[in-house]
Protein backbone atom coordinates (compact mmCIF):
# COMPACT_ATOMS: atom_id res chain seq x y z
CA UNK A 1 0.00 0.00 0.00
CA UNK A 2 0.68 3.89 -0.69
CA UNK A 3 1.68 5.44 2.78
CA UNK A 4 0.24 8.58 3.52
CA UNK A 5 1.02 11.15 6.56
CA UNK A 6 -2.05 12.85 8.20
CA UNK A 7 -1.75 16.51 9.87
CA UNK A 8 -4.61 17.56 12.10
CA UNK A 9 -5.04 21.45 13.41
CA UNK A 10 -6.54 22.34 16.00
CA UNK A 11 -6.77 25.91 16.00
CA UNK A 12 -7.06 26.73 19.62
CA UNK A 13 -5.06 28.56 22.60
CA UNK A 14 -5.27 29.64 25.87
CA UNK A 15 -3.59 33.07 24.11
CA UNK A 16 -2.16 34.09 21.54
CA UNK A 17 1.86 34.59 22.29
CA UNK A 18 3.01 38.09 21.23
CA UNK A 19 5.55 36.43 18.42
CA UNK A 20 3.06 33.80 16.82
CA UNK A 21 1.41 34.42 13.18
CA UNK A 22 -0.02 30.69 13.06
CA UNK A 23 -3.71 30.09 12.72
CA UNK A 24 -4.88 30.13 16.39
CA UNK A 25 -6.78 32.09 18.68
CA UNK A 26 -9.21 31.19 22.12
CA UNK A 27 -11.61 29.51 21.51
CA UNK A 28 -15.35 30.79 22.48
CA UNK A 29 -17.86 29.41 23.91
CA UNK A 30 -18.86 25.70 22.42
CA UNK A 31 -16.37 26.41 19.57
CA UNK A 32 -13.91 23.10 20.63
CA UNK A 33 -17.04 21.46 20.71
CA UNK A 34 -18.19 22.57 17.22
CA UNK A 35 -15.06 22.32 15.68
CA UNK A 36 -14.63 18.72 16.63
CA UNK A 37 -17.82 17.96 15.36
CA UNK A 38 -17.06 19.46 11.88
CA UNK A 39 -13.85 17.76 11.97
CA UNK A 40 -14.67 14.81 12.47
CA UNK A 41 -17.28 15.16 9.71
CA UNK A 42 -14.14 15.80 7.58
CA UNK A 43 -12.27 13.36 8.08
CA UNK A 44 -14.75 10.48 7.09
CA UNK A 45 -15.42 12.02 4.07
CA UNK A 46 -12.34 12.82 2.96
CA UNK A 47 -10.73 9.13 4.07
CA UNK A 48 -13.06 7.60 1.37
CA UNK A 49 -10.76 8.42 -1.06
CA UNK A 50 -7.99 6.97 0.53
CA UNK A 51 -8.46 3.25 0.55
CA UNK A 52 -5.00 2.26 -1.18
CA UNK A 53 -3.15 4.52 1.46
CA UNK A 54 -1.82 2.99 4.73
CA UNK A 55 -0.97 5.63 7.51
CA UNK A 56 2.65 5.84 9.17
CA UNK A 57 2.14 9.20 10.95
CA UNK A 58 -0.09 11.31 12.73
CA UNK A 59 0.64 14.95 13.62
CA UNK A 60 -1.44 17.09 15.60
CA UNK A 61 -0.57 20.44 15.37
CA UNK A 62 -1.78 23.86 16.34
CA UNK A 63 -2.63 26.18 17.82
CA UNK A 64 -2.18 24.14 21.34
CA UNK A 65 -3.94 21.19 20.08
CA UNK A 66 -3.61 19.53 24.10
CA UNK A 67 -6.46 22.11 25.34
CA UNK A 68 -8.68 19.38 23.58
CA UNK A 69 -11.10 17.46 26.23
CA UNK A 70 -10.36 13.62 26.42
CA UNK A 71 -13.59 13.17 25.36
CA UNK A 72 -13.00 15.16 21.96
CA UNK A 73 -9.84 13.72 21.00
CA UNK A 74 -11.22 10.23 21.59
CA UNK A 75 -14.09 11.58 19.43
CA UNK A 76 -11.65 12.74 16.43
CA UNK A 77 -9.49 9.61 16.69
CA UNK A 78 -11.92 7.41 16.04
CA UNK A 79 -13.16 9.22 13.17
CA UNK A 80 -9.51 8.76 12.01
CA UNK A 81 -9.11 5.00 12.92
CA UNK A 82 -12.56 4.36 11.84
CA UNK A 83 -11.54 6.21 8.21
CA UNK A 84 -8.18 5.02 7.78
CA UNK A 85 -5.58 2.00 7.55
CA UNK A 86 -3.27 3.01 10.30
CA UNK A 87 -0.56 1.12 11.11
CA UNK A 88 0.04 -0.55 14.42
CA UNK A 89 3.63 1.37 14.20
CA UNK A 90 2.82 4.64 12.97
CA UNK A 91 4.52 7.41 14.54
CA UNK A 92 1.50 9.70 16.09
CA UNK A 93 2.78 12.99 17.87
CA UNK A 94 0.46 15.33 19.86
CA UNK A 95 2.02 18.72 20.48
CA UNK A 96 1.50 20.54 23.85
CA UNK A 97 2.41 23.67 25.73
CA UNK A 98 3.62 23.38 29.28
CA UNK A 99 0.34 23.75 31.81
CA UNK A 100 -2.35 22.29 29.29
CA UNK A 101 -1.75 18.71 30.42
CA UNK A 102 -1.80 16.68 33.36
CA UNK A 103 -1.57 13.21 33.99
CA UNK A 104 -5.01 12.44 33.50
CA UNK A 105 -4.41 13.53 29.97
CA UNK A 106 -1.27 12.15 28.90
CA UNK A 107 -2.26 8.23 30.27
CA UNK A 108 -4.95 9.20 27.82
CA UNK A 109 -3.27 9.92 25.62
CA UNK A 110 -1.36 6.97 25.53
CA UNK A 111 -4.55 4.42 25.76
CA UNK A 112 -4.96 6.05 22.55
CA UNK A 113 -2.37 5.01 20.93
CA UNK A 114 -0.36 8.83 21.13
CA UNK A 115 3.48 8.04 21.62
CA UNK A 116 5.23 11.16 20.64
CA UNK A 117 4.60 14.68 22.21
CA UNK A 118 6.24 18.01 21.25
CA UNK A 119 6.48 20.04 24.01
CA UNK A 120 6.60 23.87 22.97
CA UNK A 121 9.23 25.42 25.98
CA UNK A 122 11.56 27.93 23.60
CA UNK A 123 13.18 29.27 27.12
CA UNK A 124 14.26 28.04 30.28
CA UNK A 125 14.59 31.59 31.50
CA UNK A 126 10.99 33.48 33.37
CA UNK A 127 11.56 36.82 32.03
CA UNK A 128 12.04 35.35 28.06
CA UNK A 129 9.33 33.31 28.78
CA UNK A 130 7.08 36.55 29.61
CA UNK A 131 8.00 38.45 27.31
CA UNK A 132 6.85 35.75 24.58
CA UNK A 133 3.69 35.93 26.53
CA UNK A 134 4.07 32.46 26.96
CA UNK A 135 1.13 30.92 30.12
CA UNK A 136 3.82 29.21 31.49
CA UNK A 137 7.31 29.36 33.37
CA UNK A 138 10.01 27.03 34.06
CA UNK A 139 8.56 25.36 36.81
CA UNK A 140 5.61 24.64 35.19
CA UNK A 141 7.33 22.84 32.43
CA UNK A 142 9.48 20.63 34.62
CA UNK A 143 5.93 20.08 36.72
CA UNK A 144 5.06 19.04 32.83
CA UNK A 145 8.16 17.03 32.12
CA UNK A 146 7.99 15.22 35.04
CA UNK A 147 4.37 14.03 34.59
CA UNK A 148 5.36 12.86 30.73
CA UNK A 149 7.99 11.09 32.05
CA UNK A 150 6.27 9.27 34.74
CA UNK A 151 2.88 8.38 32.50
CA UNK A 152 5.60 6.64 29.97
CA UNK A 153 6.66 8.75 27.17
CA UNK A 154 9.85 7.83 25.74
CA UNK A 155 9.65 9.94 22.51
CA UNK A 156 9.89 13.48 23.04
CA UNK A 157 10.48 16.71 21.01
CA UNK A 158 11.44 20.15 23.23
CA UNK A 159 11.31 23.42 21.13
CA UNK A 160 13.63 26.09 21.56
CA UNK A 161 14.21 29.78 20.57
CA UNK A 162 16.74 32.36 20.26
CA UNK A 163 17.71 35.75 19.34
CA UNK A 164 14.90 36.48 22.28
CA UNK A 165 14.37 40.60 23.02
CA UNK A 166 16.41 41.04 25.80
CA UNK A 167 18.55 37.51 25.51
CA UNK A 168 22.06 36.92 25.99
CA UNK A 169 24.18 34.23 24.86
CA UNK A 170 24.94 33.49 28.97
CA UNK A 171 20.58 33.44 29.21
CA UNK A 172 20.03 31.04 25.78
CA UNK A 173 23.49 29.00 27.19
CA UNK A 174 21.93 28.05 30.53
CA UNK A 175 18.44 27.35 28.79
CA UNK A 176 20.27 24.52 26.28
CA UNK A 177 21.99 22.99 29.40
CA UNK A 178 19.41 22.91 31.23
CA UNK A 179 17.36 21.30 28.55
CA UNK A 180 20.19 18.95 27.77
CA UNK A 181 20.27 17.80 31.07
CA UNK A 182 16.65 16.67 30.94
CA UNK A 183 17.78 14.04 28.22
CA UNK A 184 15.03 14.65 25.83
CA UNK A 185 15.26 12.70 22.54
CA UNK A 186 14.65 15.23 19.97
CA UNK A 187 14.95 19.46 20.03
CA UNK A 188 14.24 22.04 17.74
CA UNK A 189 15.43 25.31 18.02
CA UNK A 190 14.68 27.96 15.60
CA UNK A 191 16.05 31.60 15.87
CA UNK A 192 12.82 34.09 16.27
CA UNK A 193 11.68 35.69 13.03
CA UNK A 194 9.74 38.68 13.58
CA UNK A 195 6.53 38.26 11.80
CA UNK A 196 4.46 40.92 10.54
CA UNK A 197 0.85 40.82 11.76
CA UNK A 198 1.68 40.38 15.26
CA UNK A 199 2.63 41.85 18.32
CA UNK A 200 6.13 41.79 18.25
CA UNK A 201 6.02 43.51 14.56
CA UNK A 202 4.69 46.30 16.31
CA UNK A 203 7.52 46.28 18.73
CA UNK A 204 10.21 45.00 17.06
CA UNK A 205 9.91 45.38 13.51
CA UNK A 206 11.94 47.65 11.79
CA UNK A 207 12.30 51.25 12.39
CA UNK A 208 10.45 49.96 15.62
CA UNK A 209 11.13 52.00 18.69
CA UNK A 210 12.33 48.55 20.65
CA UNK A 211 14.24 47.01 17.55
CA UNK A 212 17.39 47.88 19.53
CA UNK A 213 16.13 45.24 22.04
CA UNK A 214 16.88 42.18 19.86
CA UNK A 215 20.40 40.80 20.00
CA UNK A 216 22.68 41.24 17.15
CA UNK A 217 23.46 40.02 14.19
CA UNK A 218 26.93 38.50 15.71
CA UNK A 219 24.91 36.94 18.89
CA UNK A 220 22.28 35.64 17.34
CA UNK A 221 24.63 33.54 14.99
CA UNK A 222 26.96 33.17 18.38
CA UNK A 223 23.75 31.66 19.56
CA UNK A 224 22.99 29.42 16.33
CA UNK A 225 26.37 27.90 16.76
CA UNK A 226 26.09 27.03 20.30
CA UNK A 227 23.25 25.20 19.64
CA UNK A 228 24.95 23.07 17.04
CA UNK A 229 27.98 22.41 19.18
CA UNK A 230 26.29 21.72 22.57
CA UNK A 231 23.98 19.29 21.16
CA UNK A 232 26.52 17.27 19.41
CA UNK A 233 28.46 16.92 22.14
CA UNK A 234 26.18 15.85 24.19
CA UNK A 235 25.18 12.96 21.34
CA UNK A 236 22.49 14.59 19.06
CA UNK A 237 22.45 14.29 15.75
CA UNK A 238 21.57 17.30 13.63
CA UNK A 239 19.54 15.54 10.76
CA UNK A 240 17.85 18.56 9.45
CA UNK A 241 18.81 22.52 9.80
CA UNK A 242 16.72 23.26 12.56
CA UNK A 243 16.28 19.44 14.31
CA UNK A 244 18.36 17.42 16.72
CA UNK A 245 17.86 13.83 17.95
CA UNK A 246 18.94 10.73 19.74
CA UNK A 247 20.07 8.11 17.22
CA UNK A 248 16.99 6.62 15.41
CA UNK A 249 14.29 9.47 17.30
CA UNK A 250 14.16 11.60 13.98
CA UNK A 251 10.86 13.04 13.88
CA UNK A 252 9.60 10.59 10.97
CA UNK A 253 6.24 12.99 9.86
CA UNK A 254 8.69 16.04 9.25
CA UNK A 255 11.19 14.12 7.51
CA UNK A 256 8.00 12.94 5.45
CA UNK A 257 7.14 17.18 4.16
CA UNK A 258 10.85 17.48 3.30
CA UNK A 259 11.43 14.15 1.26
CA UNK A 260 8.20 14.72 -0.65
CA UNK A 261 6.12 11.58 0.68
CA UNK A 262 2.56 12.49 0.43
CA UNK A 263 0.32 13.88 3.27
CA UNK A 264 -3.35 14.84 3.84
CA UNK A 265 -4.58 18.24 6.42
CA UNK A 266 -7.25 18.11 7.57
CA UNK A 267 -9.05 21.14 9.95
CA UNK A 268 -8.90 25.30 9.82
CA UNK A 269 -6.29 26.17 7.30
CA UNK A 270 -4.36 22.60 6.73
CA UNK A 271 -2.50 22.05 3.76
CA UNK A 272 -1.88 19.06 1.99
CA UNK A 273 0.18 17.14 -0.95
CA UNK A 274 -1.44 14.17 -2.36
CA UNK A 275 -0.44 12.94 -5.65
CA UNK A 276 1.37 16.12 -7.65
CA UNK A 277 -1.63 18.61 -6.31
CA UNK A 278 -1.09 20.68 -3.31
CA UNK A 279 -4.02 22.01 -1.41
CA UNK A 280 -4.80 23.93 1.28
CA UNK A 281 -8.35 24.66 3.57
CA UNK A 282 -10.38 27.45 4.60
CA UNK A 283 -8.61 29.66 6.75
CA UNK A 284 -11.73 31.69 8.62
CA UNK A 285 -13.25 29.23 11.22
CA UNK A 286 -17.00 30.55 10.87
CA UNK A 287 -16.58 29.74 6.64
CA UNK A 288 -14.86 26.55 7.40
CA UNK A 289 -17.38 25.19 10.21
CA UNK A 290 -20.31 25.70 8.19
CA UNK A 291 -18.67 24.28 5.51
CA UNK A 292 -17.50 21.50 6.80
CA UNK A 293 -21.12 20.53 9.00
CA UNK A 294 -22.67 21.03 5.28
CA UNK A 295 -20.61 18.76 3.88
CA UNK A 296 -19.44 20.62 1.66
CA UNK A 297 -15.63 20.94 0.61
CA UNK A 298 -13.38 22.89 2.67
CA UNK A 299 -10.38 23.13 0.28
CA UNK A 300 -10.16 26.82 -1.34
CA UNK A 301 -6.95 26.96 -3.16
CA UNK A 302 -5.25 24.29 -5.25
CA UNK A 303 -2.35 23.80 -7.34
CA UNK A 304 -1.15 21.10 -9.89
CA UNK A 305 2.42 20.67 -9.87
CA UNK A 306 4.61 20.63 -13.32
CA UNK A 307 7.50 18.64 -13.14
CA UNK A 308 9.79 21.18 -12.76
CA UNK A 309 7.95 22.67 -9.90
CA UNK A 310 8.42 18.75 -8.10
CA UNK A 311 12.01 19.16 -9.13
CA UNK A 312 12.08 22.42 -7.40
CA UNK A 313 10.35 20.93 -4.13
CA UNK A 314 13.57 17.82 -4.33
CA UNK A 315 16.42 20.52 -4.50
CA UNK A 316 15.21 23.09 -2.14
CA UNK A 317 13.19 20.79 0.52
CA UNK A 318 15.37 17.75 0.41
CA UNK A 319 18.76 20.17 1.10
CA UNK A 320 17.29 20.69 4.22
CA UNK A 321 18.03 17.62 5.29
CA UNK A 322 21.66 16.82 6.43
CA UNK A 323 21.87 13.68 4.58
CA UNK A 324 21.43 15.95 1.82
CA UNK A 325 19.60 14.69 -1.90
CA UNK A 326 20.89 12.06 -4.28
CA UNK A 327 21.45 12.52 -8.29
CA UNK A 328 20.24 9.11 -8.43
CA UNK A 329 16.93 9.61 -6.76
CA UNK A 330 16.58 12.34 -9.18
CA UNK A 331 16.82 10.31 -12.26
CA UNK A 332 14.47 7.75 -10.89
CA UNK A 333 11.99 10.26 -10.54
CA UNK A 334 12.40 12.76 -13.11
CA UNK A 335 13.67 10.06 -16.12
CA UNK A 336 16.84 13.29 -15.93
CA UNK A 337 20.00 14.13 -15.18
CA UNK A 338 20.82 16.40 -12.29
CA UNK A 339 23.63 17.93 -13.80
CA UNK A 340 21.41 18.61 -17.12
CA UNK A 341 18.72 20.17 -15.39
CA UNK A 342 20.97 22.42 -12.40
CA UNK A 343 24.70 22.05 -13.58
CA UNK A 344 24.87 25.68 -13.39
CA UNK A 345 23.71 25.95 -10.58
CA UNK A 346 25.02 23.06 -8.87
CA UNK A 347 29.04 24.31 -9.78
CA UNK A 348 27.85 27.82 -8.48
CA UNK A 349 27.33 26.48 -4.83
CA UNK A 350 30.00 24.29 -5.08
CA UNK A 351 33.03 27.00 -6.26
CA UNK A 352 31.10 29.23 -3.22
CA UNK A 353 31.52 26.27 -0.42
CA UNK A 354 28.37 26.03 0.06
CA UNK A 355 27.45 22.43 -0.83
CA UNK A 356 29.54 19.16 -1.63
CA UNK A 357 28.97 16.50 -4.53
CA UNK A 358 30.67 12.84 -3.69
CA UNK A 359 31.73 10.60 -6.07
CA UNK A 360 28.02 8.56 -6.02
CA UNK A 361 26.09 12.19 -6.50
CA UNK A 362 25.33 12.57 -3.17
CA UNK A 363 24.15 16.48 -2.46
CA UNK A 364 24.47 17.92 0.83
CA UNK A 365 25.09 21.66 2.78
CA UNK A 366 28.62 22.62 3.82
CA UNK A 367 28.53 23.84 7.71
CA UNK A 368 28.56 27.17 5.96
CA UNK A 369 25.58 26.06 3.24
CA UNK A 370 23.64 25.47 6.51
CA UNK A 371 24.61 28.87 8.23
CA UNK A 372 23.06 30.61 4.73
CA UNK A 373 21.09 27.89 3.42
CA UNK A 374 18.26 30.45 1.90
CA UNK A 375 20.99 31.55 -0.07
CA UNK A 376 20.94 27.60 -1.75
CA UNK A 377 17.94 27.05 -1.63
CA UNK A 378 16.92 30.30 -3.67
CA UNK A 379 19.07 29.01 -6.74
CA UNK A 380 16.58 26.55 -7.18
CA UNK A 381 13.31 28.51 -7.32
CA UNK A 382 12.17 29.89 -10.94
Amino acid sequence: MKKLSLYIHIPFCVRKCHYCDFLSAPPRENEKKEYVEALCGEIRREAAAFGEYSVDTIFFGGGTPSLLEQEELEKVMKALQDGFIIEETAEITMEANPGTVDRKKLEGYRRLGINRLSIGLQSANDEELKELGRIHGWETFLTTWKAVRECGFTNVNIDLMSALPGQTIESYTDTLKKILALEPEHISAYSLIIEEGTDFFDRFGPGKAEEDRLPSEEADRTMYALTGKLLQEAGYSRYEISNYSRPGRECRHNLGYWTGKEYLGLGLGASSLVGHTRFSRETNLETYLQAAMAGESTVVWQQDLSSRDQMEEFMFLGLRCTKGISAKEFRKRFSADISAVYGKQLHKLKSKGLITVDETGQIVLTSLGLDVSNQVFVEFLK
